[in-house]
């Protein structure tokens, strides 16, 4: 396709004809419910609750042949034991090919408003690591804030508890989790990293599937929802990576690391508006990278803001939003000892598009990217993208 623009538009023009009732969590940040959220709210009134999400996505960058993908096929099941005590799991299937668990925790309400969970869960920093059901955010493909530099969907075992102060218009989480996974032998008197200048902390995401840990973690969110359509957000993750025993008392096997995200929504009338901002500071990176030969940086940041504008009239049943967000990202934010900043690793995106509710739980999407980084001439490719998106 040598014209990507030209037909970005003529798809955007085909479904601006048609009309259904919006599901109003997707659009009050005060309302909003991630897929676990909804099945322990109990409104389904059922012992078992099953539910999925799912998204189908195009992506061509400018020049080049475009991918079709199942992107992701989520299957949720909840059981509810008696009125403290429930489970939730999700099961994703990738690309028709790969299969996880994405989360699987029993919660026990202590109380009307404070509540203790144990399982595999979703770490609380940002926005789109708890809320990333397609039909929550605009875009065909998640802000790469949330993936590059948070890393999205980050979830490692834990046990914690979360409630709210309701006066106060205050809810909080606090968990401890095993941690990233950072070295392990390769087998011929080697070490392997997992961490890497290009991807962050991604490569370290244990995800439960036989997780080392040597040093719990610390994770923690408060947000306030006191004003009128306003949703604001203070993370924090603390602690040290994890190491296979066979490496770890070498020196630099380990990083210690600090994140702070924060983050906003809000949404009034035909206006919604949300932005982030994530820095995360690694210690002993330099011996990390001495040993393992990455490029691993010594602090990652990256921010975002977003505005959306719905185009169909307030009291209309569907949705079209008109949106745009940019983003800058970096994961050689800052580096120690003699590793030098690479400025490939400092990107800027800016996406602009449309994201069609046709239904409640239905959402057709596209979208185009500038991208751009911050080498002279950097050869990084515009994108067209589509994609469909449904939870129920």
């Amino acid at each position: 396709m040598k014209n990507p623009i030209t037909f970005f538009a003529l798809i955007l023009c085909g479904v601006a004809f048609s009309q259904t009732v919006q599901d109003s969590i997707t659009f009050d940040p005060q309302k909003q419910l991630n897929a676990a959220q909804r099945i322990l709210s109990g409104n389904y009134g059922k012992a078992v609750t099953v539910g999925a999400y799912g998204e189908l996505t195009y992506n061509q960058p400018e020049g080049d042949n475009g991918e079709l993908d199942v992107q992701r096929l989520v299957l949720l099941f909840g059981y509810k034991f008696n009125e403290k005590t429930q489970f939730v799991t999700e099961i994703e299937l990738e690309h028709v090919e790969e299969v996880f668990v994405e989360q699987a925790f029993v919660n026990y309400a202590v109380g009307d408003n404070v509540s203790l969970r144990g399982g595999l869960m979703l770490v609380p920093m940002g926005i789109i690591n708890e809320y990333h059901e397609p039909t929550t955010f605009n875009g065909v493909e998640r802000p790469a804030v949330d993936n590059v530099i948070v890393p999205t969907t980050w979830r490692e075992l834990g046990v914690g508890v979360t409630g709210r102060f309701p006066d106060a218009s205050v809810t909080y989480q606090a968990y401890i989790f095993n941690g990233f996974k950072s070295t392990a032998s390769d087998g011929e008197d080697g070490v392997t990293g997992f961490l890497a200048g290009s991807s962050g902390l991604r490569g370290g995401r244990q995800k439960a599937i036989k997780s080392t840990v040597d040093s719990p973690t610390f994770s923690t969110k408060v947000e306030y929802y006191g004003l009128p359509g306003l949703r604001l957000g203070l993370s924090g993750y603390f602690g040290q990576t994890q190491a296979a025993d066979d490496v770890e008392e070498q020196d630099g096997a380990n990083i210690g690391i600090a994140m702070v995200g924060l983050d906003a929504r809000y949404a009034y009338q035909k206006f919604t508006a949300r932005g982030q901002f994530v820095y995360s500071s690694l210690s002993d990176t330099d011996k990390y990278n001495a040993l393992t030969g990455r490029d691993l940086g010594s602090a990652l940041m990256g921010y975002y803001g977003e505005v959306g504008y719905n185009l169909l009239p307030l009291g209309a049943e569907q949705k079209l939003f008109a949106f745009a967000r940019y983003e800058n990202y970096d994961t050689h934010a800052s580096t120690e000892g003699d590793l030098v900043r690479n400025d490939a690793y400092n990107r800027t995106d800016i996406t602009t598009g449309l994201s069609y509710h046709i239904a409640p739980g239905v959402v057709v999407k596209g979208d185009y990217q500038f991208r751009d980084n911050k080498v002279d001439g950097g050869d990084v490719k515009d994108r067209l993208n589509f994609g469909i998106g449904v939870w129920f």
